[in-house]
């Protein structure tokens, strides 16, 4: 968290209404019933006081009240998690907070593949939006230059000939299985949103339920999924159709039948991909022999690493590796560190029965942090 020159007023989120990681702070914000005002990149404060503070043009940013500067949708949960809501994300039960926190790394991380294949490889049947969803949040200057480097990112996402149709047919399963879940409950863990919920809004919002071909899709073969969006989108707790639901996650830390195969979907998704790019961090580390606090990447606004040849549902993919996966499973590793080992054992045996075990990094002699708005190398003494 950084100062910059203090502002008047409430607080502000610097985002766009097209942009994944803004659509999951909006709902956040919303669901809690805070105030804030959205401004738009091209904002004049933006570039004049927001970037220099940062260091890089990306969004969600929040500035607070005070002046106080916090970048990275994850961040921003957690500073209103930890001065107190309404309506808490991350469920006591650590079996659930676990799980919640690997459902949230494949929303925020995994789904990018789903978000912008369904973006960019369908542009000339929605090109009129998207356009106009980056101008409006851009300028129109700057829209077209956007627009043509998110969709040269396809690539270093796995999103190939051969991978499209797998990415598609994954869709169509989330939905199903998702349709549902969501029958019987409002939220992934019960009655309330989690940060499952928020990992997986990004990209079932941003893109894939606000884009017109996927929104099309979803509405069409998901009704209740699609309610689940507005749901997410709405202020406070819109949750009508559930009468006397209570607002409490699943009691015992207990797993509901119908997330089973979401979590099945999920390790069919993640896996080699997720081991492969650990595997390469790994190496990566053991020959930089890195300092602590030392960016992850060599200038502050990458985030890539580098590439990995791995597999993606069985089909061969290219993707790039962002060390921030890091950041986003060590939080599901501390909870595991945090408990007697009873519970850990306990936990442990709920994640192998879905086979997510694999999913936390686990001891690697390193990890990953974000300090001043980049991730950095994290080196313990």
């Amino acid at each position: 968290m950084t100062q910059a020159p203090p502002s008047t007023g409430p607080l502000i989120l610097y985002g766009a209404p097209h942009s994944l990681y803004t659509g999951v702070v909006r709902c956040y914000l919303r669901t809690q019933g805070t105030a804030y005002i959205e401004r738009p990149t091209s904002h004049p404060d933006f570039a004049q006081r927001i970037t220099p503070a940062i260091g890089r043009s990306i969004i969600p940013v929040v500035e607070l009240p005070d002046g106080s500067i916090i970048q990275d949708s994850v961040e921003i949960i957690d500073h209103f998690e930890r001065a107190g809501v309404p309506w808490p994300a991350y469920p006591e039960g650590p079996l659930q907070r676990v799980l919640a926190i690997i459902v949230q790394y494949y929303g925020s991380q995994a789904m990018l593949r789903h978000a912008m294949h369904y973006r960019w490889s369908y542009l000339g049947e929605q090109e009129a939006f998207i356009k106009d969803a980056f101008a409006a949040g851009s300028g129109p200057d700057m829209a077209g230059k956007i627009m043509a480097r998110m969709q040269s990112y396809l690539p270093q996402l796995g999103v190939t000939e051969a991978s499209i149709p797998l990415i598609e047919r994954s869709f169509e399963s989330l939905m199903d299985i998702l349709e549902q879940h969501l029958r019987l409950h409002p939220y992934l863990f019960g009655g309330r949103p989690s940060v499952a919920d928020y990992g997986l809004i990004g990209p079932m919002f941003a893109h894939l339920g606000r884009d017109p071909v996927p929104a099309d899709l979803m509405k069409r073969r998901a009704p209740r999924v699609f309610r689940w969006v507005e749901r997410m989108t709405a202020p406070g707790l819109d949750v009508p159709e559930f009468v006397d639901y209570g607002t409490d996650y699943f009691i015992d830390d207990s797993i509901p039948e119908t997330l089973t195969p979401l979590f099945a979907h999920i390790a069919d998704e993640i896996f080699p991909e997720l081991t492969d790019k650990l595997v390469f961090m790994d190496v990566h580390v053991n020959h930089l022999q890195p300092a602590d606090g030392q960016p992850v990447c060599d200038k502050p606004h990458q985030r890539y690493l580098g590439k990995i040849d791995t597999q993606f549902r069985g089909v061969p993919v290219t993707t790039g590796i962002q060390p921030y996966l890091l950041y986003l499973l060590r939080r599901a590793d501390a909870v595991l560190q945090s408990l007697d080992e009873t519970e850990r054992s306990r936990v442990i045996a709920g994640l192998q029965r879905h086979g997510l075990d694999q999913a936390l990094p686990g001891e690697r002699g390193y990890s990953v942090d974000r300090r001043g708005h980049i991730e950095v190398w994290e080196i313990p003494s």
